[in-house]
């Protein structure tokens, strides 16, 4: 849980949910950790007045309280061992600017594509600190793409310790309520989509980054966002946020049936990326279980505990680990996470016009340049036929499917054309192919490419200047700019990778597939390198990578006035798709920038 950044003098700031209203934001407790000053990418101030918030409408009835599955707090507990991991091999930090973050976000991400979601990282491109790493936003591909019901937690821990409650604990729940709805599979009457976000500690701003991106139809259909931040504080109580809204009722319910009397979040108000929700209009809850603040004699009568010490005294601490976790709060939370989203999203009912999705034949091989086609078969299952929209994804580079026609009515077919170029790699491609009616289906075709394909002499790397936006790098895109204190090999924009004068790394990727029959494949950037270090030790490292090879390592000692073309050849990948990724890594003192600009990778 971020501590809040500013005070509003003589201005209440309340929100009301249904017949609940509710008190102002807390005021400031402390200065957020800091980012190097001169690195820097400040967030515009956003206290106001909180627009109305959008009444949420649970589906009551879709199914009973009793219906949700009991989630293994087990499991949930092994992924913060893992989270614990990470950030003791990164420092002792998960902070959402350094490695310890992205390895975070890997292992999540992992996850969540190996169950079957749609999973895409979203860069925080402002408003973030500078090499804040990217949202993760994770959607199950079935129900009513209209009506969508979002939990969220903040992924991202404060430098000073790995952040296992704060917020392991909301992640690691929400990670295994997802992986099982994805194991269990029930029939969908809303989607359901998770989020986990970085740079909560350094001012909600990637929840923020997020609600901004949406268009006004996007918000619209979020019909409710919870968040949990800090459910399983070792000393903790119950809150939830707004309870007494409608949003909140499903999680009330669950409590309630525990009786565990639970009370409202006023220590979280505006302290967590529910607060960038409410200010955009969509009716909020979640739980918490407590932070900084003293447990009252009264709520130690009422849920256990010690009267008058902090819910959770290792709050932004170093010792908020593994061993930081009360188990017992962990479990109840969870489960009533899975409550909420069984009662809101899932149906016990078949669903009213269904309809079936196949293709045939289900495989195809072709030579580089040519074409497969596969029949794309529906039928009505239930109830009236339908309108089936239909989609393809998973392409690689340099293929594209088409259908004819695009949409069909249940019960009616269509061609799809899987066209490849003289470029397209060799290798086997599986296609997911999608069907999206009143309710939503896949299937897959595998598309295999043959022979040693051809080559036209091209540059593969798209914006390799820098020069438009961050588009198609991934990673630590917030070191693409034109920033103050090192200027640009060509144009105005450059990659400033590194450069804080303390335990860090920044990298930079990008996919591209090298085409078969290619005699050669080379890969030429301008690097700078300056540093405040001295003598011949290697203390910081600049390193290029295909995949998990490494292919050249530079360092402090390489620092140079000015820039340095540098090449590598890249001809034993040929005929591949490759990641290719530079990272920079620097010690506890003393930086060391290095600097990129004009990265490209030329086939002949």
């Amino acid at each position: 849980m971020v501590i809040r950044r500013l005070v509003v003098a003589g201005i209440s700031l309340a929100v009301t949910l249904g017949a609940a209203v509710l008190p102002a934001a807390a005021a400031s407790l402390a200065d957020p950790p800091p980012t190097p000053p001169s690195r820097t990418i400040s967030a515009a101030d956003r206290v106001g007045q909180p627009r109305a918030v959008r009444q949420a409408h649970p589906a009551a009835g879709r199914t009973a309280l009793s219906d949700a599955p009991d989630i293994d707090v087990a499991k949930v507990q092994a992924h913060l061992t893992e989270l614990n991991s990470i950030a003791t091999r990164n420092g002792g930090t998960r902070k959402s600017s350094g490695q310890g973050y992205r390895d975070s976000v890997a292992y999540v991400k992992g996850k969540l594509q190996a169950a079957g979601y749609t999973v895409t990282e979203q860069p925080c491109t402002s408003g973030c600190a500078f090499g804040a790493g990217p949202n993760l936003i994770a959607e199950w591909p079935q129900g009513d793409a209209t009506k969508v019901y979002m939990f969220g937690s903040h992924l991202d821990s404060v430098g000073a310790g790995p952040g296992i409650n704060d917020n392991g604990s909301g992640s690691a729940a929400l990670l295994e309520t997802a992986l099982t709805l994805a194991e269990q599979h029930p029939a969908m009457a809303a989607r359901v989509r998770f989020g986990w976000w970085t740079d909560e500690e350094q001012g909600l701003n990637g929840s923020d980054f997020y609600v901004n991106s949406l268009s006004s139809a996007e918000r619209a259909k979020i019909k409710a966002y919870y968040n949990f931040d800090m459910i399983a504080s070792t000393n903790g109580g119950y809150f939830i946020n707004h309870i007494g809204s409608a949003a909140a009722q499903p999680m009330k319910a669950y409590w309630d049936s525990l009786g565990l009397q639970p009370e409202e979040n006023t220590e979280g108000a505006g302290r967590s990326d529910d607060y960038s929700f409410e200010q955009a209009g969509i009716a909020t809850s979640g739980y918490a279980m407590g932070a900084s603040a003293r447990k009252t004699a009264a709520q130690a009568a009422k849920w256990g505990g010690t009267a008058n010490r902090a819910y959770d005294s290792c709050y932004h601490q170093s010792c908020d680990t593994t061993g930081n976790i009360n188990a017992t709060g962990l479990n109840r939370s969870v489960d009533g996470i899975a409550s909420t989203l069984w009662q809101l999203a899932v149906t016990s009912s078949t669903p009213a016009n269904d309809f079936s999705l196949t293709t045939s034949p289900t495989a195809g091989s072709v030579d580089p340049g040519a074409s497969a086609t596969s029949t794309v078969s529906t039928a009505t299952t239930s109830g009236s036929a339908q309108t089936v929209t239909l989609s393809a994804s998973g392409a690689p580079a340099g293929v594209t499917v088409s259908f004819s026609p695009s949409s069909v009515t249940s019960g009616a077919g269509s061609t799809m054309t899987v066209a490849t170029t003289s470029a397209t790699a060799p290798g086997t491609y599986p296609l997911t192919v999608t069907g999206t009616g009143s309710v939503t289906h896949t299937t897959t075709y595998t598309l295999t490419v043959k022979g040693a394909g051809g080559c036209t002499g091209q540059q593969l790397l798209t914006n390799g200047g820098f020069e438009s936006g961050t588009t198609p790098w991934t990673g630590d895109t917030g070191t693409i700019g034109a920033h103050t204190g090192q200027s640009a090999h060509g144009g105005s924009r450059f990659a400033w990778l590194g450069g804080y004068g303390s335990s860090a790394t920044d990298t930079l990727s990008q996919s591209v597939t090298v085409p078969a029959g290619c005699r050669k494949a080379t890969l030429t950037y301008w690097l700078h390198i300056d540093t405040d270090e001295t003598g011949s030790v290697a203390y910081d490292t600049f390193k290029v990578k295909v995949g998990s090879t490494t292919l050249t390592t530079l360092t402090n000692t390489d620092a140079a006035a000015g820039y340095t073309q540098r090449t590598l050849d890249l001809s034993p990948y040929i005929g591949q798709r490759i990641t290719l990724t530079f990272t920079a890594t620097e010690d506890a003192s003393l930086q060391s920038s290095f600097v990129l600009d004009d990265a490209a990778l030329q086939t002949g």
